[in-house]
């Protein structure tokens, strides 16, 4: 069993209450620091405080996402939103300011703190006043995505099934079974579809009040400095964007000639993508959530068993919560819990192949959150998006040939690898998509919900829509981007998953050319947290932080010659 670390600066069984929280924070806003020594130990009296705080919130969330039907772990969840976050925000404001103005600061280790300190002067620019209870309406707003779509089921035949569940038809072999599931499934969607909008708007109009406050034009602008974008311009994502039209696109539009041909059609409908091309049955790699989780830590102990440790102490604290039902919320996340220095991973399994590397996914991001769990500072975990996906994309991969855990039939487990493989290529020109639609929604912030329909499909379209026959469905496509969750919970957050899909590939080269060396860098590169740049973190990795043309080239083609070998 694992328990949280031992308290040196807050009390053992602190009560998340304001009142119990603000002396805390002002004996840290007024504490007399003499020596650089004792600014250090401020900023380790800190981190404390600063992770029970993240835990407590951690939980709230987490009971929040597994029961959305339940009015008192909303009101849990809220009551921090509303009356503990916006107040500790400007303390945070202030307690930055105490550290940069500290006659102490330039005596800090520089090598050592350069991100964090990097990081505390670019919340300084950015904190205004006033945009504290715009954020709080925000995070009590976007929430609401969740409450709506938990929600969602169908009746198929005498059956109800989530979406999630629902979704596994769309493999079957019976191609009358796999439309009436998925125009369920869009009609379902599409019910929704003007409350969805209505959020969305009142989402939109928020955050760019936000990033005016702070002295953007637009919420890109003032969210690629938010997010700590020190690498990268919103210039190079559009680089990016066409890298992939160029590298990419090319690719799946061959594969889906071969699957039309294949499946003998005239044209390939949105009920046709996720079928296998052979007419087999969708791959079962499990029976249920329990077998799930003990396959992988069978998976995750064969490829290393430090990896195969780390499930086993999830599981034996009870920090999965795998399976899909109703009223659960949608997707699956890894929620690092900053006292106990574990993750719990929380999913929507419905027995599919997709759950198989959603879990290996997950567990990367899982093996992260341990390997960072004894690193000084709180905030020196606080991994960007681009390194943390590049823990558990890179993950997908490596496992990939401990698979057989999974599939005893080696025909199976090639199946199994080619669909993985198609996928991480189909990854790339979504995340265009996602990405670029959201680069046109802020940078016009005041357009109409036919606008930015037309938008999506005009970005959609080029990066590979096409591919499908939409004209029946045409509603059904202008409105796919509400199914991603990251668009109203987490803006800007997804072309990191098209740079780490790169990372990714290129340490499973590394990996495939010299296991123990290619899987030592990449847990190397996982221990530093973001104690460096993503650049130096990407090169402990034995890899390049770099997504031009060429190397996307470079990655895809290697992509292609494996898919080749099977």
């Amino acid at each position: 069993m694992i328990h949280k670390k031992a308290k040196h600066y807050i009390p053992e069984n602190l009560e998340m209450k304001w009142e119990n929280l603000e002396p805390l924070l002002i004996e840290l806003r007024d504490r007399q620091i003499n020596s650089v020594e004792e600014l250090e130990q401020w900023l380790r009296d800190r981190s404390e405080f600063e992770a029970a705080i993240e835990e407590d919130f951690a939980w709230r969330y987490i009971r929040m996402t597994c029961d959305t039907v339940s009015e008192e772990l909303l009101q849990n969840f809220q009551y921090f939103a509303t009356e503990i976050e916006p107040k500790i925000a400007p303390y945070s404001n202030e307690l930055n300011k105490k550290l940069v103005e500290s006659e102490f600061f330039d005596q800090l280790d520089n090598d050592k703190y350069f991100v964090y300190l990097r990081s505390i002067k670019k919340s300084l620019e950015l904190f205004r006043e006033e945009n504290i209870p715009i954020q709080t309406e925000i995070q009590v707003e976007q929430q609401k995505y969740q409450s709506i779509t938990g929600g969602m089921s169908v009746h198929i035949g005498d059956k109800e099934f989530t979406l999630e569940q629902a979704a596994a038809i769309l493999k079957s072999p019976d191609r009358e079974k796999r439309r009436e599931a998925w125009e369920k499934i869009t009609g379902r969607r599409l019910e929704n579809k003007e409350e969805l909008d209505k959020l969305f708007d009142l989402l939109r109009v928020l955050r760019h009040k936000v990033a005016l406050n702070a002295g953007f034009e637009n919420f890109r602008d003032y969210m690629f400095q938010a997010l700590g974008r020190f690498d990268y311009t919103p210039q190079d994502c559009y680089s990016f964007h066409e890298a992939i039209e160029l590298e990419v696109v090319p690719v799946l539009k061959e594969q889906a000639e071969k699957r039309k041909e294949a499946l003998g059609l005239q044209a390939l409908k949105p009920w046709d993508t996720d079928v296998d091309i052979t007419g087999q049955a969708p791959l079962k790699p499990f029976q249920n959530g329990e077998e799930l989780i003990e396959k992988s830590i069978q998976c995750f102990s064969n490829i290393s068993r430090y990896l195969g440790e780390r499930l086993e102490i999830m599981k034996e604290n009870k920090l999965f919560d795998v399976e899909s039902r109703k009223g659960k919320a949608p997707g699956g996340y890894n929620y690092p819990l900053a006292e106990t220095g574990a993750p719990f991973i929380f999913m929507n399994s419905a027995n599919t192949f997709r759950d198989l590397t959603t879990m290996v996914h997950e567990g990367g991001h899982a093996v992260h959150t341990f390997l960072t769990a004894d690193l000084e500072l709180n905030d020196f975990k606080h991994c960007p998006s681009e390194v943390a996906e590049l823990a558990s994309m890179s993950m997908e991969l490596i496992s990939m040939d401990n698979w057989d855990v999974f599939f005893s039939d080696p025909e199976e487990l090639k199946r199994a690898k080619r669909d993985q493989l198609i996928d991480v290529i189909k990854t790339l020109p979504w995340v265009a998509v996602v990405d670029q639609f959201q680069h046109w929604i802020y940078t016009n912030p005041d357009h109409t919900d036919e606008q930015r329909r037309d938008a999506w499909m005009q970005i959609y379209e080029r990066f590979g829509a096409s591919f499908v026959e939409w004209s029946d469905n045409k509603e059904a496509e202008a409105n796919l981007w509400q199914k991603q969750l990251h668009i109203f919970e987490v803006p800007f957050y997804y072309i990191e998953y098209g740079m780490a899909q790169l990372g990714a590939i290129a340490v499973w080269k590394n990996y495939k050319e010299n296991p123990e060396k290619g899987l030592q860098q990449y847990l190397d590169a996982l221990k530093l947290g973001y104690t460096k740049t993503i650049k130096e973190i990407y090169e402990t990795a034995g890899i390049k932080f770099d997504f031009s043309a060429e190397y996307v080239k470079e990655l895809v083609a290697f992509v292609k010659s494996e898919l080749a070998k099977l």
